[in-house]
């Protein structure tokens, strides 16, 4: 039967490479990481590492297993705190990811109310890529993640669970006032991470023309800066303008493209007593945010 202990001992050889670096984190001696990762192999009558040069690598199995671990340690650890939140919210923890423009925005003014009405609750918050913390959501590594969407409307796949938070508008910022994306067919553009240069190259193609990307960045900061120096142009959610607005750049909403935000947790329902709270604070501090012109 499988045991958590080693499925541990496997997890923390898989994220550190290295029989030194999972006994460091678990505090165990090498001699008795190597013990559970034996044991492990015969238990489960497959090969899991394999001795390459001095150090080791997981096998293929080896990999699909501790890939599995990470999730079921995950899990436990979620249960633990969902099982204390369940004594009446007064103790536990509750762990949120979201993307910059979400985290610097909506969250801070949701937090007074999380724990006005809950003060023992630890609240843990992470910066993330929706794509990124989705998979942390899955291997039980976060409870809560907030994600945008572009199409309207929940979309519930392998065990994700969606809630509908509101929409959040996406911005043309150039240096003209009253611009247009048709305007800059032969412009120089400012992108971000690859998943962000999808959203800017969705948008363009809208008005027939594929962008040419001159500077990266995925610092709200930097890109408005940028533009605001005449080095490109890009787009930015309403979000990222409201937690930095530089005086310099023109903004001009792109009406026919929105995104919708939600808050992803992971497994069957119902969700522990911490995580719907927060996520009702959440969903309160959305409903409540004041309309504010980006202009």
């Amino acid at each position: 039967m499988l045991n958590l202990v080693h499925l541990n001992v496997l997890a923390a050889v898989a994220r550190h490479g290295s029989v030194t670096e999972a006994a460091r984190e678990l505090h165990y001696s090498q001699p008795s990481i190597s013990h559970h990762l034996s044991r492990l192999e015969s238990v489960t009558g497959v090969k899991l590492v394999q001795r390459v040069g001095r150090g080791i690598r997981l096998t293929p199995e080896g990999q699909l297993l501790a890939n599995r671990a990470a999730e079921i340690i995950g899990r436990v650890d979620a249960a633990t705190n969902e099982l204390a939140a369940q004594v009446g919210l007064q103790t536990g923890r509750v762990r949120l990811a979201a993307n910059s423009s979400v985290l610097s925005t909506i969250v801070p003014r949701a937090v007074p109310t999380l724990t006005q009405a809950y003060p023992g609750l630890e609240l843990s918050l992470i910066e993330r890529h929706p794509v990124e913390a989705l998979e942390m959501l899955r291997h039980g590594e976060i409870d809560v993640a907030l994600i945008f969407r572009y199409a309207h409307g929940p979309v519930e796949e392998d065990g994700f669970r969606l809630v509908h938070l509101g929409e959040d508008s996406i911005y043309l910022v150039s240096q003209r006032p009253d611009d247009s994306i048709a305007n800059h067919r032969d412009s120089a553009w400012i992108g971000g991470c690859a998943r962000c240069q999808e959203e800017v190259v969705t948008v363009c193609r809208e008005d027939g023309f594929t962008p040419r990307f001159a500077s990266l960045s995925d610092d709200m900061v930097v890109v408005q800066a940028l533009v605001a120096a005449g080095v490109g142009v890009t787009t930015l959610p309403g979000l990222a303008l409201e937690a930095h607005r530089l005086p310099d750049v023109h903004t001009t909403e792109l009406t026919n493209f929105r995104r919708q935000i939600y808050a992803a947790t992971y497994g069957e329902p119902p969700d522990p007593p911490a995580t719907t709270a927060l996520i009702q604070a959440i969903r309160e501090t959305v409903q409540q945010r004041p309309q504010r012109s980006t202009r």
